[in-house]
């Protein structure tokens, strides 16, 4: 399967931003899908995932409550809408996705092993 992420861009603190992730290839139903994101000289950290009707976000306070993963599989494509937009959300945001992630594995990026190119979110105070 192929990702394009996509949706990133500048916005001003609390803002909103949705970002898509298309995925070539079928059943894209049957794949997990995640966000994760990396900020620049940080390691990459898990957003949120969802995986048939499980949705994990991150236990992270500051993402808890403004995050949300969705998924339309009719159009192949995941989404993340982020609310409330806090400049340390700053990062690139990557999509993943794969067939064998399992519940416990939702959380690690190793679980995935097709990833979208990032999409840069920019949130300025």
């Amino acid at each position: 399967v192929q990702l394009q992420a996509s949706g990133g861009g500048w916005v001003q603190s609390g803002g909103s931003l949705r970002l898509s992730c298309a995925a070539s290839g079928n059943p894209f139903s049957a794949y997990a899908v995640a966000w994760f994101r990396q900020a620049p000289g940080m390691e990459r950290e898990f957003v949120a995932a969802i995986r048939r009707g499980s949705v994990i976000t991150s236990n992270d306070d500051s993402v808890k409550g403004r995050f949300t993963i969705s998924r339309d599989n009719g159009k192949n494509t995941a989404y993340l809408q982020m609310k409330n937009l806090k400049p340390e959300d700053t990062a690139v945001y990557y999509c993943a996705a794969d067939r064998t992630v399992i519940t416990s594995t939702m959380r690690d990026s190793r679980a995935y092993n097709y990833w979208g190119q990032g999409t840069e979110v920019t949130v300025s105070s």
